[in-house]
Order: C-alpha cells, then sequence, then structure tokens
C-alpha cells in the first residue's frame, strides 16, 4: 500500500529519494532535503514540494532553526561571518559583497519565496486566488532566466516613498537577479557582487531588481558595475527588460512600467538603494515603524523585541509538520477514495 501511495505521490511533484529528517518526531513520516552545499547554512523542506502546505526551512551551521529575511547577515564580513573565518579577499571587495537567498533557480518556473508573514519566514510558493504561482514562459525564455532570490536584512518599507521613483517599497526584502553561469539550488545562500539595479513599478510600488553575480563564478572578476554586464553578456541586461516587462501579460496583466525609462543604473546607485532598504529593515525589527503582517520573528537579532528561543523556533517547525502531517493523511484517503478503496 504504502509503495502504491508513494508511485502515486512521485507522479505528481514528490521528490523521489530525499533522505528523511535527522531526528524526526516519534511516529513522523515528514520528509526533510538534502543538506545544501553551504558553509554556514542548511535548509530542511517539510510538506510536498508544488502543493500550499510546502515550506523549506533554514538552519544555521549549529542546526538551529533561524529565519533567512532576519537572521542572515546582509553583509559578507572580511574576516568572520557569525564567528566563522572566510577567505581572504581585498577589503574593497567586501564592500561589495554581500549574502543572497537563493529562492527561484534559473530556467525553473514555480514562484517561491520568503513567506514573509510566517514564523521564521521559511521559503514556500506563492499563492494568488487559491492557485499555486508559475511564471509563464516568456519566448524565447524558459522560466525565470537568472537565478532569483533576496538579500537578508533588507525591507522596502511601504509606507516610505522613494525619493527616485515616487513610490512607495513593496513590502518584501529587495530582489536579486544573478546573472552567474550556475544553476544554483532553492535555499542555497551565496556571496554575491553587486553591479546595478533596475526600478521597476508593480501597481504603483517600487520593486526594486538588483543585478548580482556569484562571486565565486568563473568569469565573475571580470564584473564590476553594470556596464561590465553590457560588454561580457551583450543582450542580457535587455532580455532582464523584457522579461520583467512582460512576465504578467499571459496572466492577462498590462505590462510592467519602470523608473528611469527603464534604464539600469550603476554599482553606486545600487548600493545606496541596499543601504536604505537596509536601514528600513533596522527599524521594522526594533518596531520603530509600522510592519503590518510582516513577521519579524527571530533567534539572532539580539536587541530586538521580536527575538524568540530556539526552543520556541523548533517548537513552530514541529507545528507545521504536524499540519503537513494532517494534509498528507487526508491526501491518502483521496486517493484511496478515488481508487475506489
Amino acid at each position: 500500500m504504502r509503495a502504491l501511495l508513494a508511485l502515486l505521490r512521485t507522479g505528481r511533484g514528490w521528490r523521489a529519494g530525499s533522505p528523511v529528517a535527522a531526528h524526526p518526531p516519534a511516529g513522523a513520516r515528514a520528509r526533510s532535503g538534502p543538506l545544501r552545499a553551504m558553509a554556514l547554512y542548511h535548509t530542511e523542506e517539510r510538506g510536498r514540494p508544488h502543493s500550499e502546505d510546502y515550506r523549506l526551512f533554514f538552519k544555521n551551521v549549529a542546526g538551529h532553526y533561524i529565519s533567512p529575511f532576519h537572521d542572515i547577515p546582509l553583509k559578507v564580513e572580511s574576516k568572520e561571518e557569525n564567528g566563522i573565518p572566510t577567505k581572504k579577499a581585498r577589503n574593497d571587495e567586501y564592500e561589495n559583497l554581500f549574502n543572497m537567498v537563493v529562492e527561484v533557480p534559473r530556467w525553473t518556473n514555480a514562484k517561491m519565496e520568503i513567506a514573509t508573514k510566517e514564523p521564521l519566514n521559511p521559503i514556500k510558493q506563492d499563492v494568488k486566488h487559491g492557485k499555486l504561482r508559475y511564471v509563464a514562459n516568456i519566448f524565447p525564455h524558459k522560466g525565470y532566466i537568472w537565478n532569483y532570490g533576496a538579500l537578508p536584512q533588507t525591507w522596502e518599507d511601504p509606507h516610505q516613498t522613494d525619493e527616485s521613483t515616487n513610490c512607495c517599497g513593496d513590502n518584501d526584502p529587495i530582489d536579486v537577479c544573478e546573472i552567474g553561469s550556475k544553476v544554483l539550488t532553492r535555499g542555497e545562500v551565496v556571496h554575491v557582487k553587486i553591479l546595478g539595479i533596475l526600478a521597476l513599478i508593480d501597481e504603483g510600488e517600487t520593486d526594486w531588481k538588483l543585478i548580482a553575480i556569484n562571486a565565486n563564478d568563473p568569469e565573475a572578476s571580470k564584473f564590476d558595475d553594470i556596464d561590465d554586464v553590457k560588454k561580457f553578456k551583450p543582450g542580457y541586461l535587455e532580455a532582464t527588460l523584457n522579461w520583467f516587462k512582460f512576465y504578467k501579460v499571459p496572466d492577462g496583466k498590462p505590462e510592467n512600467q519602470f523608473a528611469f525609462n527603464g534604464e539600469f543604473r550603476n554599482k553606486a546607485f545600487a548600493l545606496e538603494v541596499i543601504k536604505s532598504t537596509h536601514d528600513h529593515w533596522k527599524a521594522l525589527l526594533m518596531k520603530k515603524c509600522d510592519g503590518g503582517a510582516i513577521n519579524c520573528t527571530n533567534v539572532q537579532v539580539c536587541d530586538s523585541p521580536f527575538l524568540c528561543t530556539q526552543e520556541e523556533a523548533r517548537s513552530f517547525v514541529e507545528s507545521k509538520l504536524s499540519s503537513s502531517q494532517n494534509n498528507e493523511n487526508d491526501e491518502e484517503e483521496q486517493i484511496w477514495h478515488f481508487l475506489g478503496k
């Protein structure tokens, strides 16, 4: 019976061969995703991929649950990060080295995102009007044309009007389009060099799109600013602009608009935007502004009134496990009903 159910699940998007959690609660059948090849962080899956209950939680090097939104540092320190030595680099390189949380691997279509309104902010698939969201294939592209993600510890404040765009923020961490040669993995935390930025205006809100490259990419040394993208990846910025302009059109929506007539701004401009969104995040975590439904639960921002214990963080994850288990049992009943058993 279990073999039949596993076969049916695999045909509906279950990831065959995924290892189980190292220490699941007694009687639980939740699956934990593979540990990512990251020095400081790894991820753990809960629920079934391509379902509303799917969540990807983050753990630090000590194995404690953390928030990728609030607990992963924005900047990569020149000497160490969370007490772990990092490889040597020139000081000026570290001034432009940031942590990126990968939400969507290149060439995939599922619209995955950091769940900003849930405790510990796991990655989940976006849902709109009761349906899981996928981006359309915009000819000649397949899915997202870069590794797509966000910078932790940034927030585009919906109550603050951006002076350069005259629009408020979109209530999310700032987005990143990583243009390196490698297809990254959902949940990876990679060091990126910022090259420039695009100002998308999405339904009247400023939705910044950073252009960056993985610092460990074989060609990363060639890229220092937005003009290098034009030089070494001709046509990529034009494709990026067109992608963001048209990606909602298949859903019946109008073309997206841009500030600055769709021109990309350079690295210096992008770094100022990052600084501003980081300051907005700090105000959010210190309860100095109205975050609305944003969940600020964290385990490592010591001065934050939203700080929780490691035990409380683990308790939340296990509660999600229990919820997913109930949903799984309901689905099994539906399968057997479908088979006439």
